[in-house]
């Protein structure tokens, strides 16, 4: 099979609207290659070009017309999964923080970079992996929002919100978290948990 076959098998069984890279498509040839190939498809409207190097099989509705992907998806699809949602987005969302983010921006252990499309803006930005705990769940949010506020903000009635606003799993998970928190944070965390037990 041709490269040109096997890039357009991909794209097929590809859902719609779920982003991917070409590197994904290496495997069936040359860069060359598969960049053509990717360019005849957005040609003839079976394949959408988000931005630079970000693809996706159109999804439409017949209200709105082709629905973009979500930003997260985006910076999931280009930082291959490792990325969590910007503090202060993750404070506002457990109802830490009133502080609304203009345009979407994200936490990742890769490189910065700001990706355009459709007139927004996401932008990537570097962390070090040991503020990256448990990225893309209710528990990893968590974190993101407490290394936000800082040890200033964090008091007992944070740790009491944050603990509602999990499930009993989750908040399992975050105790167990705890040898991959700052000191700050863990003492905080268990010092909340030895007056909630009190």
């Amino acid at each position: 099979m041709s490269t040109a076959e096997l890039v357009r098998q991909f794209v097929e069984v590809q859902p719609l609207g779920e982003p991917f890279t070409p590197a994904t498509l290496l495997r069936f040839g040359t860069r060359k290659a598969v960049d053509l190939e990717l360019a005849r498809l957005v040609k003839s409207t079976a394949l959408m070009r988000l931005a630079r190097g970000i693809y996706v099989r159109p999804k439409s509705n017949k209200y709105v017309g082709i629905v973009p992907p979500a930003p997260f998806k985006i910076a999931m699809t280009i930082a291959g999964g490792n990325v969590e949602v910007h503090g202060a987005e993750a404070a506002r969302m457990f109802g830490l923080s009133t502080q609304m983010q203009v345009q979407p921006v994200y936490y990742t252990t890769g490189p910065s970079r700001r990706i355009n499309y459709g007139g927004m803006h996401i932008r990537l930005k570097h962390i070090s992996a040991r503020k990256m705990v448990a990225p893309g769940t209710n528990v990893g949010l968590a974190i993101s929002a407490l290394w936000y506020l800082g040890k200033n903000q964090v008091e007992k009635a944070t740790f009491a919100t944050i603990q509602k606003k999990l499930t009993e799993a989750e908040y399992i998970q975050l105790k167990e978290s705890v040898p991959q928190m700052p000191a700050w944070m863990a003492e905080g965390l268990m010092r909340f948990e030895r007056e909630r037990h009190g």
